[in-house]
């Protein structure tokens, strides 16, 4: 995501600067940012390392949920006091941006474009989409970056309970190697998935969540599936993964997992878990999800289709 928001801001003429690591660093710093996709072509120089290296105007920070407070904490002298964009899966990006820098004036986004990283320096965007952002400074920040097609929302939780939703479509590809669109078209691994978005729709309305209307979803049609058949409800992950087109999506979780880097499954399945026990009840298939998530991530072997 990062590499995304950093190629279409030098392409329209901005001054950019990256941190990253790595091979990706190494590539970034020898031959820019590729961006492929969606969003057309662009070859985005840009100034790259490990740490920031000077104080920028606006801070967009676009790390694993799991990374975020380390970034924050070691770029935090090029960070106190600036407007920063914190865009993150789960429901801890704004607190965790404030918590890190309380003197920064901080928002929250949640992207909805699909973005893959499969080779160092190189971006494909395989289902173009906005970006929420919420908090303190979103709608500046909307203002002054409009080529990143920013779109304010009143109720920032509520946009990320409805992104959490969204984002059960990552868990079974990191399980079995599938893409997005595999695990619908098959009809064991999508009654999988809309047992997990229901269970997550349950705990979110159960903590007196009400879901933005984001990316087809409502909170009435959110409460209408959480009640329907189960075979009824299976018709919203077939709509989400014809929303993403016909160009495979393997999910950032799997995308991670090939990379051989921890995936952010606890932020995503497992922060229905923990929403879950702060009401003093489970959420059983979500905490499945994610056994089985940190099962291949400690094995490298994905799990065949007869085990799930």
């Amino acid at each position: 995501m990062g590499g995304a928001f950093a190629a279409r801001l030098a392409g329209s003429g901005h001054e950019v600067a990256v941190t990253a690591r790595g091979a990706h660093l190494a590539a970034i710093q020898q031959g820019g940012i590729r961006l492929r996709g969606a969003w057309g072509s662009i070859d985005a120089t840009v100034s790259a390392s490990p740490l920031l290296q000077s104080t920028p105007e606006i801070a967009i920070v676009a790390t694993k949920a799991q990374d975020a407070a380390a970034a924050l904490r070691d770029n935090a002298d090029h960070l106190h006091g600036i407007p920063v964009l914190v865009v993150q899966n789960g429901l801890d990006g704004l607190t965790t941006g404030r918590r890190e820098l309380p003197v920064s004036v901080v928002s929250g986004g949640l992207a909805m474009f699909a973005a893959s990283y499969l080779s160092p320096g190189e971006i494909t965007i395989t289902a173009p989409g906005p970006t929420f952002v919420g908090g303190d400074g979103a709608a500046w920040i909307a203002s002054a970056l409009p080529e990143l097609e920013l779109q304010v929302v009143r109720d920032f939780t509520g946009a990320q309970w409805s992104k959490l939703v969204v984002n059960q479509v990552n868990a079974l590809p990191a399980i079995t190697g599938l893409s997005v669109q595999e695990v619908v078209a098959n009809r064991r691994l999508r009654r999988l998935l809309t047992e997990s978005m229901r269970e997550t729709v349950g705990i979110g309305l159960a903590s007196k969540v009400r879901f933005a209307s984001l990316s087809g979803l409502s909170h009435g049609l959110l409460r209408a599936f959480h009640v329907a058949p189960l075979w009824m409800g299976e018709a919203l992950p077939r709509l989400m993964a014809r929303r993403m087109g016909s160009v495979p999506n393997p999910g950032s979780t799997l995308q991670s997992i090939k990379r051989g880097q921890l995936s952010e499954i606890d932020y995503l399945n497992g922060a229905v878990v923990s929403a879950a026990s702060a009401l003093g009840v489970e959420a059983p298939v979500n905490a499945r999800l994610v056994e089985l998530v940190h099962e291949v991530e400690r094995t490298g072997e994905f799990i065949e289709l007869s085990s799930l």
